[in-house]
């Protein structure tokens, strides 16, 4: 039902015996399934309410076999706190610490827990947002819940349950039981301390059962697993089964060669057991359970009649056209889209009666055509007597679907508080200028303590500020990493320092207020509202637009529509979607009969745009062409001629474009992407065009110039700051280097169909590390990209890269290039 709660049980995101520690977020979304399947202590399994559904699991074949603690273990860690309850804080603390949850100033992500003042805040992984408990005394005076980024009351409570912050429990391991385990292994060609070290990963891995007499593979560390959580009348599905004992066959091949390795260099005993199943112990644990299996039919099986859906992309006509004779004969259609309203229209115009639903509950009455609002992969036909149906959707009528996905929360940005600032680093006072800061200190007088600040000046000047009037001081921010210059408390020199950014200030000003008020007064061309062929165009993304992408591209649609130049900064990292912006400007533009050109800062960007435009506008009478040094000297000649007769409709180019013998029949809409990478004389030239034709300016790091343009109004700005749909935050691990990690990591990335970035950065020696990384992984293909490469072959190793050609770059920060390469999902950074 449409309130059944769904989960995803992640996987652990490292491998059996890898010397990695999985990242805060995947432990406490396991936790957070573990406990929504369990239930209360006090209600038990799936304590449910009887008006909600049982929730829904999805868990992938890596995720369910790693074992977790039993449900024994997480109910005996489980506790409730309620109001009135009467606490200890000392032994609570000391609970929540055994549980894995860390003491923090203020509680801010799961697994963390603060005291202050009679208030104790904690954020239990199970929990949507933190608990804040008042205590009167040893008593629970009033639960709420709050907002962890302002820190803010949400609502009251009358309840908080507290779960393990951690899916494994060291501090539950039986010291004699692990001393148990360990006499059953052999340390004999281990490195000194291995055993010492062995205690600690042996309780972490440690379930809590009882030890007995059965070998360590049978699972006497961490005998729970997904499966131990599921009610008696819980449903197991299985899509694919032979592909999932495939994969788990190639996970424990992975698991015993990493195993082996460890074992070989020393760092791991002989018999050290594995923290996942078996198929076998997986399949006996599914055994009590009723299953359902999802396979695949192949050429020639029986699939019951089922067919694939016929294609049109995007010829609309010929599917009504189609349509009418089979509604004739008494078959079924229904179509799934985004698009109903149009579709609607359509099939009016050829006479075909519709109706539009949001959901469809039952089969359709032989011989009608239904719209349904929504999104489906792809659709199919079941000629099969008495039904007779064809399912249709966008991706066989317009050739692409959006994906619809779980849409993220725009992330709230944390205010930079004086609290947070460390011993030794700088501040400015707004009166006094820039300062170390030292800490504070508390003073006063007659029993009156006040809180200070302590900063410090040039020549050893102190200078106490109280912290009623933080709003004085400010972090000291700067564009480089190089310690400011201390102001001498005393002098003019201060001011001195803050007249002069105030002259310069009201000079650039000026400059900017002269270019505004040109634009205001020239006269512009006004772009006609969107045509049905705009509409097609944006149906064709194949993703569902976020927020900020559809606000961003209304107000440069409405910017176009006005009778004066546009000027819009579009502020966005790589992968929100700004291409998509400047994609659908260039299409009002030239349905117009304008001529648009996008400047980029490189040629390898300029290939990029152009593979997307071109395939993006290819359904219609646009042309697409590309102006780089990538274009031999007669290409580029007959691309200029082209631009000036008015036949190629969007060019993208470097700075080639701004040069003198590249004019323009028609030139209505310039986009430029990552301004601040061009010169000043090309800036200059940006700045004429500005109060001549519209204006599209995108980048992810504007120059404080561009920036404060924006901020200040002079010009237009549109910050996109949603992240695309289910972008996964960024895992982080910390290791020390060593091959053996360092050849999984990339095989891992490989096996996904990715690619990786290998940071080095000491070009003396980065083709040295490529050579040593080849042995590594040999059937990888690499290619190496510094700074000191002529322009030329840098590019072409870029391009290689960006067009999958090349599976491992080794590199320096050069990879810092606006290149979106979404199939690059690892990087290493060398221990150099």
């Amino acid at each position: 039902g449409d309130d059944q709660p769904v989960y995803l049980f992640s996987e652990p995101g490292v491998l059996p015996f890898e010397r990695l520690m999985a990242d805060a977020a995947t432990n406490n979304q396991r936790l957070s399934v573990l406990s929504a399947l369990q239930g209360t202590p006090a209600t038990g399994r799936l304590g449910l309410e009887q008006d909600r559904q049982p929730p829904l699991v999805i868990a992938s074949a890596a995720a369910a076999l790693r074992k977790t603690p039993t449900p024994e273990v997480l109910t005996g860690a489980w506790h409730t706190l309620r109001l009135g309850s009467k606490v200890r804080l000392a032994e609570l603390f000391a609970k929540w610490v055994s549980l894995g949850y860390r003491r923090e100033d203020s509680v801010e992500v799961p697994g963390s827990f603060s005291y202050r003042g009679g208030i104790v805040d904690i954020f239990p992984p199970s929990s949507h947002l933190p608990a804040r408990l008042e205590l009167w005394g040893d008593e629970v005076e009033s639960i709420r819940l709050f907002d962890p980024n302002s820190q803010r009351s949400v609502t009251n409570v009358d309840e908080v349950n507290v779960i393990p912050a951690r899916e494994t429990l060291p501090s539950l391991a039986d010291p004699e039981q692990v001393s148990h385990l360990i006499a059953k292994m052999d340390f004999t060609n281990c490195k000194p301390n291995v055993k010492e070290e062995m205690q600690e990963e042996l309780a972490n891995l440690f379930s809590g059962r009882e030890i007995d007499d059965l070998p360590i593979y049978n699972g006497l560390l961490n005998r729970g697993c997904l499966i131990d959580y599921l009610p008696q009348d819980g449903l197991l599905v299985l899509d694919q089964q032979v592909v999932i004992e495939s994969e788990v066959t190639e996970l424990i091949e992975r698991a015993d060669l990493l195993k082996a390795a460890r074992e070989k260099r020393g760092e791991l005993p002989t018999g050290f057991p594995s923290p996942q199943l078996s198929w076998d112990e997986f399949s006996l644990a599914m055994g009590p359970f009723p299953g359902v299996l999802l396979e695949t039919w192949g050429p020639g099986e029986d699939s019951i009649g089922f067919q694939p859906a016929p294609s049109y992309f995007g010829k609309a006509n010929e599917f009504a056209e189609d349509a009418l004779p089979l509604i004739k004969e008494g078959k079924r259609i229904v179509v799934v889209s985004r698009n109903t309203r149009r579709l609607a229209e359509l099939l009016a115009e050829a006479g075909i009666g519709t109706t539009v639903l949001t959901s469809l509950d039952v089969l359709p009455s032989p011989g009608s055509l239904v719209l349904v609002s929504g999104t489906l992969k792809e659709g199919w036909t079941l000629p099969a007597e008495g039904i007779d149906l064809t399912l249709m959707t966008d991706a066989e009528l317009f050739g692409t679907a959006k994906e619809r996905r779980s849409r993220l929360k725009t992330p709230i940005k944390q205010q930079a508080y004086i609290s947070e600032l460390g011993p030794g680093e700088h501040v400015v006072h707004v009166d006094h200028g820039v300062a170390r800061f030292a800490g504070s200190i508390q003073m006063g007088a007659d029993g009156e303590q006040k809180e200070y600040l302590v900063l410090e000046y040039a020549e050893g000047d102190k200078l106490y500020v109280p912290t009623d009037h933080l709003d004085r001081v400010s972090p000291y921010m700067a564009s480089n990493d190089r310690a400011p210059n201390l102001t001498r408390l005393g002098t003019q020199e201060w001011i001195r320092l803050k007249e002069r950014v105030k002259t310069a200030a009201k000079e650039m000003a000026k400059e900017l207020l002269d270019l505004y008020a040109s634009r205001q007064v020239a006269q512009g061309y006004a772009f006609s509202p969107d045509s049905p062929w705009q509409q097609e165009l944006e149906d064709s993304f194949p993703y569902e637009e976020t927020a900020d992408q559809e606000r961003t591209i209304h107000e440069m649609k409405l910017e176009m529509e006005q009778p004066h130049p546009m000027d819009r900064l579009v502020c966005g990292d790589v992968g929100y979607g700004k291409t998509e912006v400047a994609l659908r400007a260039a299409f009002k533009a030239v349905n117009d009969g304008k001529q648009v050109a996008l400047l980029v800062p490189t040629t390898v960007l300029a290939q990029q745009h152009y593979v997307t435009f071109a395939e993006r506008l290819s359904p219609f009478p646009i042309k697409v062409d590309v102006l780089s040094r990538f274009r031999t000297r007669k290409e580029q000649k007959e691309v200029i001629e082209e631009i000036e007769l008015g036949t190629a409709d969007v060019v993208i180019g470097t700075h080639r474009l701004l040069q003198k013998d590249v004019r323009f029949k028609n030139l209505g809409l310039v986009v430029v992407d990552e301004e601040q990478r061009f010169g000043v004389g090309h800036k200059e030239r940006f700045k004429r065009m500005r109060k001549e034709v519209d204006m599209l300016t995108l980048s992810a790091t504007p120059i404080p110039r561009t920036l404060y343009m924006g901020l200040s109004g002079i010009r237009d700005m549109s910050t996109m700051e949603t992240p695309p749909e289910e972008r996964l935050p960024v895992k982080t691990y910390v290791s020390e280097y060593n091959d053996d990690v360092v050849k999984e990591a990339i095989l891992r990335e490989l096996e996904r169909g990715g690619q990786v970035f290998f940071l080095h950065n000491r070009v003396k020696t980065i083709r040295r590390v490529a050579h040593d990384l080849q042995r590594l992984v040999p059937d990888a293909r690499f290619a190496t990209g510094h700074g000191r490469m002529a322009e030329s072959e840098l590019e072409e190793v870029m391009l290689s890269f960006s067009q999958g050609d090349v599976d491992v770059l080794v590199c320096t920060t050069i990879i810092e290039s606006g290149l979106d390469i979404p199939n690059a999902n690892t990087l290493i950074i060398d221990r150099a």
